[in-house]
């Protein structure tokens, strides 16, 4: 987190090399700050985007929704593709589906899982190609 302290001001000439992340003074932009606030997220958002964002935190539930990015699959099939138990895959499907991130049908005795809507398969995709161009680092 950047955090802007109080310190005094040294003539350019003197300023030394930029090694801190925070700010040298504090000068508040108030047209900024405003603009900000108004676009902030409501708590009931900042609450249901976290749940998902830590849901996609996990490799193997990541493991399962890029798996469900290519169609339906069965819990059996999720557990050959992901490579963990049944009983693993189910858990993990629970959680999925209590954050809003899976959907399931009843295929005779099969559960049938498939992401909620076409937002997860862009997050999905986008939380993929953001880490091919070395966003986390």
């Amino acid at each position: 987190m950047n955090e802007c302290s109080d310190t005094q001001r040294i003539a350019p000439a003197e300023q030394p090399a930029a090694t801190s992340d925070a700010c040298d003074v504090r000068i508040v932009d108030e047209r900024a700050v405003a603009s900000a606030r108004e676009a902030a997220a409501s708590e009931p958002q900042v609450r249901r985007t976290t749940a998902i964002f830590s849901a996609l935190a996990d490799p193997t539930r990541l493991r399962i929704l890029v798996a469900l990015s290519a169609g339906e699959l069965c819990v059996c099939d999720l557990s050959e593709v992901v490579g963990v138990s049944q009983s693993a895959v189910s858990h993990q499907l629970r959680l999925l589906r209590d954050r809003g991130l899976v959907t399931f049908r009843k295929d005779a005795q099969r559960a049938v899982y498939r992401l909620a809507d076409d937002h997860v398969r862009d997050l999905i995709g986008i939380g993929l190609e953001h880490a091919d161009e070395g966003g986390a680092r």
